[in-house]
């Protein structure tokens, strides 16, 4: 038995014997997208599958280093810090590559109860639900970019992040002399995602030294935010097991452009059919397509922190470095936040160019299906299309994104839509931990202060 035929309890049961599997590793997403979870022995592992696996909501309150942030209720111990119960979800079972062969099955799980309100992939099938109830299943490809370097996780730590060796020092986007080289890493990266049945459908040289980007294939509904997960979790360790370190940073230099992840999302009907492509229309859009397209252009200034969730997420909006800085669409235009990509039925779809490669996947999913389900509840339409270089040109002021971190998060709290489609309880406390994120930010004295400041001030 292979863990894609596992689907239910009495399944993850057969495959646990069959390979006489001594332990699993069972692991659920904080709020950052970082997998936490442990090592558990075989009947461990069928008592959590009956009775559930004990977490404290505590960690959807913890930054990238444990940083415990402000968050209600979970973070200020009113609690007393208890462990809550998680559901195992056995449709996830995957195999870790290099593992041995008594533990090497993965399963993921998620908060169950009222903490299911604020857990990341909770919040993507809750809007997944409101697809499934107004007709739609939903398609969503993912690509991320991520820069590579010559270093150790202690090496970097022990030059405090500076003078890091990057493992190219060039400008190569898509010279297959580079691939030829690290070759070793490109079939270690796609054999490792072969294992885990996580489809990776392009892996490339991007525009940049040790910058590297991968797509994911299409999948339907959550299975594409678990497959996210997925992906950055294991090419981390991976790059790690091999001497090397990646960062998936929205943007870790100022001489460096930003790393994206973007998002392609299609719809179809229940019947499996697609539903975004009209060909008696003239640009081809269905109404479908055109009020889900309006409702992302609407929602995405007040959305803007599921996608940029971090304090360093917002260095990415800058003209010029093909990331977009207002909520702008046009037809396969890399400029605007929104690129309508015209093509058949099944492959017509909206790439969203605006998550960063920071953010949760679960979250950004959620987020821009959610911003489109409104549109075509609310029959949004979309303003014009962009033409040419958008950088170039005025927009109009409602579509500008926050100027600010900061400004980003007043705008998400006092969003209404965000509090119908992602509920109150979600919205004040990510709210509350983003932040704590950008008041310690705020509070920091950076390098380029002191060389400004510290002699003539």
């Amino acid at each position: 038995m292979i863990p894609g035929d596992v689907h239910t309890i009495e399944d993850l049961h057969r495959i646990v014997e069959e390979r006489d599997a001594k332990n699993v590793t069972i692991a659920l997403t904080d709020t950052n997208g970082l997998l936490r979870g442990k090592y558990i022995s075989r009947d461990k592992l069928y008592s959590v599958l009956e009775n559930g696996w004990g977490m404290p909501p505590l960690v959807l309150a913890l930054d990238f280093d444990d940083v415990v942030m402000e968050a209600p209720q979970i973070a200020d111990g009113s609690d007393g810090y208890v462990d809550t119960m998680t559901r195992a979800l056995p449709e996830t079972c995957r195999e870790i590559p290099w593992e041995t062969p008594g533990r090497n099955l993965l399963i993921l799980a998620e908060f169950a109860g009222e903490h299911e309100e604020i857990c990341p992939r909770g919040i993507y099938r809750r809007i997944e639900k409101m697809a499934g109830d107004m007709g739609f299943q939903p398609y969503h490809a993912l690509e991320y970019e991520f820069t590579m370097f010559e270093e150790t996780a202690l090496s970097a730590h022990e030059k405090d992040y500076r003078d890091l060796q990057l493992s190219t020092p060039l400008l190569t986007y898509e010279v297959i002399q580079r691939q030829a080289v690290w070759s070793e890493f490109y079939n270690e990266l796609l054999d490792c995602f072969d294992t885990m049945d996580v489809a990776v459908e392009t892996a490339h040289e991007e525009m940049g030294p040790g910058f590297m980007e991968c797509s994911l294939a299409p999948q339907a509904g959550v299975r594409a935010g678990d497959n996210a997960i997925l992906f950055k979790t294991y090419t981390k360790a991976l790059a790690q097991r091999m001497g090397r370190l990646v960062t998936f940073m929205a943007r870790w230099s100022n001489d460096a452009d930003g790393q994206s992840g973007h998002i392609h999302i299609s719809l179809k009907n229940l019947e499996g059919q697609p539903v975004f492509r009209d060909d008696s229309a003239e640009d081809s859009m269905s109404a479908t397509m055109r009020h889900f397209l309006g409702g992302m252009q609407a929602l995405l200034p007040e959305l803007l922190i599921m996608l940029a969730p971090n304090v360093n997420s917002f260095k990415r909006f800058v003209p010029d470095i093909f990331a977009p800085i207002a909520a702008t669409w046009g037809y396969e235009n890399r400029t605007c936040a929104l690129r309508v990509i015209r093509g058949v039925a099944k492959s017509q779809r909206i790439e969203c160019r605006v998550p960063g490669a920071d953010a949760n996947p679960y979250l950004a999913l959620a987020c821009l299906l959610g911003a489109g389900l409104y549109g075509i509840k609310h029959e949004l339409e979309p303003q014009p299309p962009m033409q040419g270089n958008v950088y170039n040109q005025e927009v109009p002021e409602g579509q500008r994104f926050p100027e600010s971190f900061r400004a980003g998060i007043e705008r998400f709290r006092a969003s209404e839509a965000a509090r119908e489609l992602f509920g109150a309880r979600f919205i004040d406390t990510y709210a509350a931990t983003r932040d704590s994120q950008e008041r310690e930010f705020r509070a920091k004295v950076t390098d380029q202060e002191l060389r400004r400041f510290f002699e003539l001030a």
